[in-house]
C-alpha cells in the first residue's frame, strides 16, 4: 500500500508551488477533488485505481445532482487535469481520462450595463462620506479598467500610476499586466488617496481598505449589489461591470485583440463570446436606423 501524502495534496501543492496558481484558483481544485476522493470512498476504491467506466458514473451522478453544466465541465477539468499530473509523476501507467464525457457548453450573453445605467451606479456613492469617495473610486476603476474583484481587493498604493493612468495588476496564474485607466478614474482615486484616515507612509499599503483592513472579495460584491440596488439596477455584480467595460470598448470600435490583452484572457476565444454581444447591438442600431430595417 502507497505511504505518504495523499495525492490530492501532492498535486495541489504541485499547482502551487510550480504552476504559481493563486490560492483562490487552488482552493476550486481542491473543492472538486474533494468530489472525487468522496465517491472514490463511497466506491471503495483507491482514486489512483478508478477507471473510465468510474469516472463517468461519476459525471453521471454530477448530472444527476443537477449541478449546472458549467460546474460540471470545470469539474471534469480538474480530474483530467489530476490524473494526468499522476501520469507525469509515474503514479499511474496510463490516464482513465481519455474518454471522459461532458455536457456540451451552453451558450449565453453575459449581462452589461448601458452606458447611462453606468452613468447612474456611478453616481451612487454618497461623495460626503469616506466610504463613498472610496467606493466611487472602486466603481470607476472596475469600470475603467475591466479588473476583476480578485484583482481590486489586493491593489496596492505602488500599482497606480495616476500621472500616466495606468494599473498594475496580477491576474489568473499571477500573471502580471498593465491596462490603462481614464482620467475620471484618476480624479476619483486621487481624492480617495487624499482622503484616506491612513497616511501613504508606504507604496506598499494596501490602496482600498475597510476600517483600516484591506477590502474583502465578500465586501465588495456586497457594496456593487447595493450601489446597483440604490440605482434600480439589479443583478449588478464585480463581473458585472467587467463585462460592460470589453462590451463598450467593442460598441465603440475597439479591437478583439486588444481587449483581450486589456482583459488578460490568454485564449482569444474567451474574448469571443463579446462580439456576440457587439453583434446584437449592431443590430439594434441597424433596425433602429435604417430605413428599409422593417
Amino acid at each position: 500500500m502507497r505511504k505518504g501524502p495523499p495525492l490530492t495534496t501532492l498535486f495541489l501543492r504541485y499547482l502551487t508551488v510550480e504552476k504559481g496558481l493563486t490560492t483562490n484558483t487552488t482552493t476550486n481544485y481542491a473543492n472538486d477533488l474533494a468530489r472525487l476522493t468522496n465517491f472514490a470512498y463511497q466506491s471503495q476504491i483507491p482514486i489512483e485505481h478508478l477507471q473510465p467506466h468510474d469516472l463517468r458514473q461519476f459525471i453521471a451522478q454530477l448530472t444527476q445532482a443537477r449541478l449546472s453544466t458549467s460546474t460540471i465541465r470545470r469539474i471534469a477539468s480538474t480530474i483530467r487535469s489530476f490524473y494526468a499530473f499522476l501520469t507525469l509523476d509515474h503514479y499511474i501507467d496510463t490516464t482513465p481520462t481519455d474518454d471522459l464525457n461532458t455536457p456540451p457548453p451552453r451558450s449565453y450573453l453575459p449581462h452589461y450595463l448601458t452606458e447611462a445605467e453606468v452613468q447612474l451606479l456611478l453616481a451612487a456613492p454618497e461623495l460626503n462620506t469616506s466610504e463613498g469617495i472610496r467606493d466611487r473610486a472602486i466603481l470607476e476603476l472596475m469600470y475603467g479598467a475591466g479588473l476583476r474583484v480578485s484583482e481590486v481587493v489586493v491593489l496596492r498604493h505602488q500599482d497606480i500610476d495616476l500621472r500616466n493612468g495606468l494599473v498594475t495588476c496580477f491576474g489568473k496564474g499571477r500573471k502580471e499586466r498593465i491596462v490603462p485607466f481614464g482620467r475620471s478614474a484618476a480624479i476619483a482615486i486621487e481624492h480617495y488617496v487624499e482622503t484616506k484616515s491612513i497616511p501613504f507612509t508606504t507604496s506598499n499599503s494596501h490602496l482600498f481598505l475597510n476600517q483600516q483592513k484591506p477590502l474583502t472579495r465578500q465586501l465588495l460584491w456586497t457594496l456593487i449589489s447595493r450601489y446597483g440596488a440604490a440605482a434600480a439596477i439589479y443583478h449588478v455584480s464585480p463581473h458585472t461591470l467587467r463585462h460592460t467595460f470589453a462590451t463598450h470598448l467593442l460598441h465603440h470600435g475597439a479591437e478583439l485583440k486588444h481587449v483581450q490583452a486589456l482583459l488578460g484572457h490568454a485564449d482569444i476565444s474567451t474574448t469571443a463570446i463579446y462580439t456576440h454581444l457587439n453583434e446584437t447591438h449592431l443590430r439594434r442600431s441597424y433596425n433602429r436606423h435604417h430605413p428599409r430595417a422593417s
